[in-house]
């Protein structure tokens, strides 16, 4: 568990911190994932375990996020992870994600472009579970078409700030709050994701002029085809 409020380089708060699901089509076959904090390196990766057997015994806990880091490469974090199993033995974990740099993008503060270990995105890692467990399909998929900046709503109205902050502190300088709304849900065709951005403008004007970046809720659709025949 983090020993502090929030992320490092950022002022949010960590979120939902483990998610649980049951297949619907192999009987007593359980699964979980959880954001692991690693003291030495301070950062998360998220891990995957799962019961075959209505929970008697569990799997030793794997690592979702396929990254690769080091004390040269940098460290990143890979965190609030959402896992849902669906027909057909199909298991899907969706997690935030802040390996990519952030962008020079209109929705991006300009102090953070650059940035790395701070903007965030939606990662997608399927599973197959044919009877015996769930197994990894492919890798981990990049499900958001934008990267976007957690430290969003910056901008003030009327002299109000934006952000949503513990406290209602402006500038929020701790305990900002990003969403705990993010949620999975596999069908017969399709994987859905449920995640914020602040990627997409509002139509209100901030009085640091251009629009106030909101978070916003964004539904992703991913074709279970896309993970190839039988999945």
């Amino acid at each position: 568990m983090i020993d502090s409020c929030c992320l490092p380089n950022t002022t949010f708060r960590d979120g939902i911190a483990e998610s649980f699901a049951a297949s619907p089509s192999r009987a007593g076959h359980l699964y979980m994932t959880y954001e692991d904090w690693d003291a030495t390196a301070r950062q998360f990766d998220v891990r995957f375990v799962q019961s075959t057997d209505g929970g008697a015994t569990w799997s030793a806990p794997v690592k979702v996020n396929d990254n690769a880091e080091s004390t040269t490469s940098g460290y990143t974090d890979q965190f609030q992870p959402s896992i849902a199993a669906g027909p057909n033995g199909a298991v899907a974990i969706a997690f935030y994600d802040r390996r990519a740099a952030c962008p020079d993008d209109p929705s991006v503060l300009p102090a953070d472009v650059g940035r790395t270990n701070f903007c965030i995105d939606v990662t997608l890692q399927a599973y197959k579970d044919s009877g015996t467990g769930a197994q990894p399909v492919l890798g981990n998929t990049r499900i958001t078409s934008y990267t976007w900046d957690p430290m969003n709503p910056a901008q003030h109205v009327d002299g109000i700030g934006q952000m949503a902050c513990a406290g209602h502190r402006d500038p929020c300088t701790a305990r900002a709050f990003i969403g705990d709304y993010f949620g999975l849900a596999i069908s017969g065709g399709n994987i859905y994701a449920l995640f914020v951005s602040t990627h997409y403008p509002s139509d209100v004007t901030a009085d640091e002029g251009g629009p106030v970046y909101y978070q916003q809720q964004v539904l992703a659709k991913v074709p279970r085809s896309a993970y190839g025949t039988g999945y």
